[in-house]
C-alpha cells in the first residue's frame, strides 16, 4: 500500500487537530513531511520540529515526494491558489475550505477532469458528518426529495444558549467566541454565509446542479431580537439556522438558508450546542437523520482524516449526477410561510404578501404572518442589513407527511 506523504497548508485550529489526529491514527499510511504557514515565529498549542515548517509554498510544490496536499487556510483566495496549483501539477488534494469550494466548484471540477487529480472535501460541509460521500454514494439516484438541516455549529451553540439554558443573545455570542466556536468577526456565521456554502456543495452532491451563491436567499440570526425569542417560546417551538434544498417537482427545485421555527416533532429541534444535523428526504425511503459535531477543529480533523484515507485507495467524487438526463432547474418562484418582525406598521420596503395570516401592531415593535414569494424577499436586499427586520421561516414543505407541524403558528 503507497504510503501518503502530506503537505499541509495552514496550522490553526484545524491544522493543529489534524496534526494530532494523524499521529493517533496508527492505520492512515500517511505522515505530514510539510507544513506551510504564514508566520514561522507563531507560538502555538503543539510541539513541531521546526524543519517541518515552512513559510514558502514552493518547499511543498517542488517536493517530488509529497503526493497529497491538504489545505485548511482559512482564506478562501489563498485556499483557492493553493488548491488550483495542486491540481495543475496533478497532485491530489483535501480541502476544507466551503467559501472557496461554493464559489469555485465548477472550474475545480473541471480541472480534475483535465488533470486526473482529485480533490476531496467531505470536511467542508458539516464538520464530522460524511454528508457529501454520502450524497454522493448512496444516495446517487434521483429519488431525492430534500435535504434540510443545522450547518452551522456557532449559530446553533449561541441558540441553544437562548432557548435551552435562558442566556442573552450577547452573552450567548461572546460565550461562543472564547470557546473557539465563533470567530472575533462571527458575520460569516450568524449572517448564513458558512451554511450558504456548505448548501452549495451539498446541492451539487444532492441534485447534480449547481447555484451560485450570490443568487441563494441568505439570512442569519444577527438580527433577532428578545421579542422574536419570547414569540417562539409562547408558540411552543425553537428558533434555528436551517439551510435547505428541495425538490418541488421533477423539473424544479428551490434553495435558501434562514431562521426557522422549529417544533418538538421534528428531528433538528433537539440538535443543540455546536451539533449539526441534516434530514435527507426520499420518494422510498421518508426521512433519515445524521448527526454529528459541526464545530471545532478535531471534528472538522476526523473528516479530514476520512478523505485522507479515502485518498489511500484511490477514491474521487464521480459527480454522477450532473450527467443525468432531466436535471431539475433552481426556482425562486415558490411560496414561503414566512414571520416578520419590524418597528413600524407598514411593511416595510414595500414587501409585496400575497396573503397576511397574522397581524400585530404596538408603539415599538410589529410583526405580520403571512405567505409571499422567495422572489419577493430576493428583490429586497436592504432587509438582510436592517436591525430592525427580522425574518423567520415557518415550514411548508412536507408539513402533511410528518408529525410536529407549526399548526399553532399558521
Amino acid at each position: 500500500m503507497t504510503e501518503l506523504n502530506i503537505g499541509l497548508f495552514g496550522l490553526g485550529t484545524v491544522g493543529q487537530g489534524i496534526y494530532r489526529v494523524l499521529e493517533r491514527a496508527r492505520n492512515a499510511h500517511a505522515s505530514i513531511s510539510r507544513i506551510c504557514v504564514r508566520s514561522l515565529a507563531k507560538k502555538r498549542d503543539i510541539d513541531i520540529p521546526a524543519n517541518m515548517l515552512t513559510d514558502d509554498p514552493d518547499d511543498i510544490f517542488n517536493d517530488s515526494a509529497i503526493n497529497l496536499i491538504v489545505e485548511v487556510v482559512d482564506n478562501a483566495e489563498a485556499s483557492w491558489r493553493i488548491v488550483r496549483r495542486a491540481l495543475e501539477q496533478g497532485i491530489p488534494v483535501v480541502s476544507g475550505n466551503k467559501a472557496m469550494i461554493a464559489r469555485h466548484l465548477p472550474e475545480l471540477i473541471a480541472l480534475q477532469r483535465r488533470t486526473g487529480a482529485a480533490l476531496l472535501y467531505d470536511a467542508s460541509s458539516c464538520g464530522s458528518i460524511p454528508v457529501i460521500r454520502n450524497l454522493e454514494e448512496y444516495y446517487d439516484n434521483d429519488l431525492l426529495l430534500e435535504v434540510k438541516g443545522i450547518l452551522n455549529g456557532s449559530s446553533n451553540y449561541i441558540l441553544s444558549r437562548v432557548f435551552d439554558h435562558g442566556e442573552d443573545y450577547g452573552y450567548a455570542l461572546k460565550r461562543a467566541q472564547e470557546l473557539g466556536f465563533a470567530e472575533a468577526d462571527p458575520s460569516f456565521d450568524i449572517k448564513g454565509f458558512d451554511s450558504l456554502f456548505k448548501l452549495v456543495i451539498i446541492t451539487v452532491h444532492a441534485l447534480g446542479v449547481y447555484v451560485d451563491p450570490g443568487r441563494v436567499f441568505t439570512y442569519g440570526i444577527s438580527a433577532i431580537s428578545d421579542f422574536d425569542i419570547k414569540y417562539a417560546r409562547e408558540k411552543g417551538v425553537k428558533i434555528k439556522l436551517v439551510a435547505q434544498v428541495v425538490k418541488l417537482d421533477d423539473d424544479r427545485f428551490t434553495l435558501f438558508v434562514m431562521p426557522e421555527f422549529v417544533s418538538p416533532g421534528k428531528y433538528i429541534y433537539s440538535v443543540d450546542d455546536e451539533y449539526n444535523g441534516v434530514v435527507i428526504r426520499g420518494e422510498c425511503y421518508d426521512r433519515q437523520f445524521m448527526f454529528g459535531k459541526g464545530a471545532g477543529g478535531l471534528p472538522t480533523a476526523s473528516s479530514i482524516l476520512s478523505d485522507v484515507t479515502a485518498r489511500l485507495h484511490n477514491y474521487r467524487y464521480e459527480y454522477k449526477k450532473m450527467s443525468y438526463e432531466g436535471r431539475p432547474a433552481y426556482t425562486t418562484d415558490v411560496s414561503l410561510r414566512i414571520y416578520l418582525r419590524h418597528k413600524n406598521p407598514e411593511v416595510p420596503y414595500g414587501l409585496k404578501f400575497d396573503k397576511i395570516l397574522e397581524r400585530y401592531i404596538s408603539d415599538h415593535t410589529c410583526y405580520t404572518v403571512g405567505d409571499l414569494s422567495l422572489a419577493e424577499l430576493m428583490l429586497h436586499p436592504e432587509l438582510l442589513s436592517d436591525p430592525d427586520v427580522f425574518i423567520c421561516n415557518i415550514p411548508r414543505f412536507f408539513e402533511s407527511d410528518d408529525d410536529g407541524s407549526l399548526s399553532n403558528i399558521n
